[in-house]
């Protein structure tokens, strides 16, 4: 079990106290990179389960503070703890610290936001007369390069208040690519309490893990369903999902499609193979979980989404259904973590078959960085030796099927 981390519902969450999460800060501006921070709500877990790439980021992240009742019961319920540390309060004493030891400042607003750069900035100046800052608003796209006058700034600590899970892509894509930045964090509506734009709930509810109630009776006429509808999601939908995750899933397997891609080259047949980006030398099919959808369809939507492969790009050749069902290897991911697999607590997987002629050119396939980091053609009789042994049994019923559809033509 990792000491510092704790896992609910596949994101790593931190297990150390409010000092310890400032210690960790001390290192982070001492360090030679750029370090990445994440305040972790149940609405942004739940956010996480539906964005393969976010629910990567937020495991990339160098430290994710639990900030949200919910996952304080969640941990409970684990007969273990964290300790909520709301991003509000994170904020402020990094501001403050930043004024303190006169490191620069950069604060990134959404630019249809409720706080405007001219509603923060004498704020700002009011509460913390020394600090160097600078405050822009900003788009969401996470390609957006960091304007000219940020980058001549040359901020140490960066601010995001895009909204998640705007905020932490617009940080993993640009920001933590600044050799000035030593710490970007995603703050979400952090700067409309700062501001006064809303008011905080008074600090007894906050203790009792009431400021949600408080925010749903104070929002603007036109935005409380909104925030009602965030409520439901963030605390009753994420109740469910957390007890189907903790007393159901460690008991079913997940529906699962492995795709064999193959071309013929000369007079022997080559298969896809891709390797994982979270375990070393780890090569397999590109797979991906079925949610609902038949092999043939999840199998085309794999490949469109990790290959970046297009329908006239592929062929199908053949569908099989549950061909081969496994039990994930705590072995290689570990019983306390999550891989970017995403397999979401189930206790396996059972796996169908797509099977697809590759039409195109080989330049044509791009993998997402968050499931690969390599991909090669493997012939068909050499597939079994090329790939992990934890695949190797499935793989060989998958090789017969492809066999027999070469022996019919």
């Amino acid at each position: 079990m990792n000491k510092e981390k704790l896992n609910i519902l596949g994101i790593n969450v931190t297990r150390l106290n409010r000092q310890q999460i400032l210690d960790k800060v001390d290192v982070f501006l001492s360090s030679a990179k750029a370090n990445f921070i994440i305040t972790v709500n149940p609405e942004i877990v739940l956010t996480a389960m539906q964005d393969e790439e976010y629910f990567v980021l937020v495991n990339r992240a160098d430290l994710a503070v639990p900030d949200g009742v919910g996952l304080t019961f969640a941990a409970w319920a684990l007969f273990d703890h964290v300790h909520r540390f709301p991003g509000v309060d994170l904020t402020e004493i990094l501001l403050a610290k930043a004024a303190k030891e006169r490191r620069k400042v950069a604060i990134l607003l959404w630019q249809e936001g409720l706080t405007r750069t001219s509603d923060l900035e004498p704020v700002l100046k009011n509460k913390y007369p020394d600090l160097n800052f600078i405050c822009r608003e900003i788009s969401r796209d996470e390609n957006q390069e960091m304007g000219t006058d940020i980058n001549n700034f040359a901020p140490q600590l960066v601010f995001v208040a895009l909204g998640s899970p705007w905020q932490e892509k617009v940080i993993y894509h640009q920001i933590l690519k600044k050799d000035y930045v030593k710490l970007a964090m995603g703050v979400g509506g952090t700067f409309d309490f700062i501001s006064g734009k809303v008011v905080r709930a008074p600090k007894l509810m906050r203790l009792l893990g009431l400021e949600w109630v408080w925010r749903v009776f104070h929002q603007a006429k036109g935005g409380r369903a909104q925030r009602a509808k965030r409520i439901y999601n963030a605390f009753f939908v994420f109740i469910m999902r957390y007890l189907q995750w903790r007393f159901i899933l460690p008991f079913t397997y997940r529906p699962n499609v492995a795709c064999l891609l193959f071309k013929k080259e000369s007079s022997k047949y080559q298969i896809l193979l891709v390797k994982r980006s979270d375990i070393d030398n780890h090569w397999q099919l590109p797979q991906g979980g079925r949610d609902g959808m038949r092999p043939e369809i999840a199998g085309k939507k794999e490949l469109s989404e990790e290959l970046n492969l297009s329908s006239d790009k592929i062929k199908t050749v053949a569908s099989y259904n549950n061909l081969h069902k496994y039990k994930f290897d705590k072995n290689i991911w570990g019983k306390s973590f999550a891989s970017p697999q995403k397999h979401g607590g189930y206790k396996g997987q059972r796996q169908s078959l797509y099977i697809a002629e590759f039409l195109g050119q080989d330049e044509d396939i791009k993998i997402n960085y968050w499931d690969h980091n390599g991909w090669k053609w493997v012939d068909a009789d050499n597939l079994i030796n090329e790939v992990h042994l934890t695949r190797q049994a499935g793989y060989k019923i998958y090789l017969e099927k492809f066999k027999e559809i070469q022996e019919q033509k």
